[in-house]
């Protein structure tokens, strides 16, 4: 996501629960995975997926301060 600002507060919390989801079910798949290149593969998805939600909590906690 390139801008968070231009998000109302409902759509912060709509991506931040489909990353929150995002999260569990690759958290699920690295339990299944089985081969190096997988698993680096799910981790590398993971991160990201957690820089991207601690962005967006960062976001809407800054707005709930406001």
């Amino acid at each position: 996501m390139s801008n968070e600002s231009s998000l109302s507060l409902s759509e912060l919390n709509d991506r931040i629960a489909i990353l929150q989801a995002n999260i569990r079910q690759l958290v699920e798949q690295a339990a299944g995975a089985s081969g190096e290149q997988n698993e680096e593969r799910i981790a590398n998805r993971i991160h990201q997926q957690n820089e991207e939600l601690e962005k967006l909590t960062r976001e809407r906690d800054a707005r709930s301060k406001k």
